[in-house]
């Protein structure tokens, strides 16, 4: 289950291609769909089927189906609002995973952990300047990030240059690069204004994410539920931004790199480089413990991770709808496969081992008219 972009664009249609590919080896047969395509009232689907043999996407009426894959990221308009209204309407289907909280409740919830929250940056919800300024005085770096933003939309970099005087820069809402400002601790609170910030912001203490060349780096740790329903690292790779951007993210123009490589790039010893791979293992495993306690329904999430110069992880993020690209891009092939075929394998066991979903919201109509 996905949203629409512009117009009737599938999002991530690439990799529902892939899923389907690799379903139809595994005797599963996959669609994707749209709230927007329910048909309430006959109880049926218009889904987005593709044709391996011919290569095309194809419309078809088809039921409800046995398992749901919710791939819909938060968007803020009518859509999202449109995924919840079906989420409500039809709560007994089999779903793989439900919607996670925003990014300041999933902190709160983290940090009441004595288990993860050493690696729990400090952060804060923004509510008036004074919280702001707050930080500053504590932290030579601070961010400040939408609780519910994505992609490495509206995200700021605040930096100390010296007493009174800071560093600005960031991305707006389009990802567009906002270049270094030197503002002062006065004229902070102006240039911020029209960001509206109040409760829609996080204020966070900054980890130093520059490497020699400046720019910017994080590392994507992937962990998904197998075909046993255990989670498992599936890989970890390293991202580096663009020049003179404050995100690491490939959408904003950021490159990947193996985790071994970026690693060796920090750190030279090769026990060091070890001993940190390690640590970041255990605070995936650790973090999806503390989080299926409040989120039961859970198939896969990416862990952003910083590292820093003395080698200890920060989570900077959570993104339970995770792209898997950057394992391709590295070269990973036989990480990539797995990451599409283990939701898979997940969706099989999950078919298998729970009880069947309410007959009313599957109905058995099987009419596959072709556009």
């Amino acid at each position: 289950m996905a949203l629409y972009l512009n117009g009737k664009k599938l999002e991530e249609r690439s990799m529902f291609r892939k899923f389907t590919v690799k379903g139809q080896r595994m005797g599963i047969d996959v669609f994707a769909f749209t709230p927007e395509d329910v048909d309430s009232e006959k109880k049926r689907i218009y889904g987005h089927f593709y044709d391996t043999g011919r290569k095309v996407w194809l419309r078809k009426w088809t039921r409800f189906p046995d398992v749901v894959f919710d791939r819909c990221r938060y968007q803020p308009n009518e859509r999202f609002a449109q995924l919840r209204k079906f989420r409500d309407k039809y709560p007994n289907l089999n779903y793989m995973n439900r919607p996670m909280a925003n990014k300041w409740a999933i902190h709160q919830l983290l940090s009441k952990d004595s288990k993860v929250d050493r690696w729990l940056p400090a952060t804060k919800i923004y509510r008036e300047s004074a919280d702001l300024t707050q930080f500053v005085k504590r932290w030579d770096l601070v961010y400040l990030k939408p609780k519910n933003g994505t992609g490495g939309r509206g995200i700021l970099r605040i930096e100390r240059i010296s007493d009174g005087l800071w560093s600005i820069q960031g991305r707006n809402q389009a990802r567009k690069i906002i270049p270094q400002q030197r503002v002062s601790t006065a004229g902070l609170r102006n240039k911020l204004q029209g960001w509206k910030l109040k409760d829609r912001y996080l204020i966070q203490q900054g980890i130093d994410l520059k490497l020699k060349s400046g720019r910017v780096h994080d590392y994507r740790l992937l962990m998904q539920k197998d075909g046993t329903g255990e989670w498992t690292v599936t890989g970890c790779a390293g991202r580096v931004g663009a020049k003179r951007s404050v995100t690491s993210n490939l959408h904003g123009g950021g490159h990947a790199i193996s985790m071994e490589r970026l690693l060796r790039l920090r750190f030279r010893d090769p026990a060091k480089v070890e001993s940190v791979k390690k640590e970041m293992y255990r605070m995936g495993h650790e973090i999806i413990e503390s989080l299926q306690k409040h989120f039961s329904e859970m198939c896969e999430l990416a862990l952003d991770i910083a590292v820093d110069r003395s080698g200890h992880p920060w989570l900077l993020e959570i993104n339970p709808k995770p792209a898997r690209e950057v394992f391709y891009r590295i070269g990973e092939k036989e990480t990539y496969r797995k990451a599409i075929e283990r939701p898979l394998e997940y969706a099989l066991w999950l078919h298998r081992n729970h009880s069947s979903n309410n007959s009313s919201n599957k109905p058995n109509n099987n009419e596959t008219t072709e556009d």
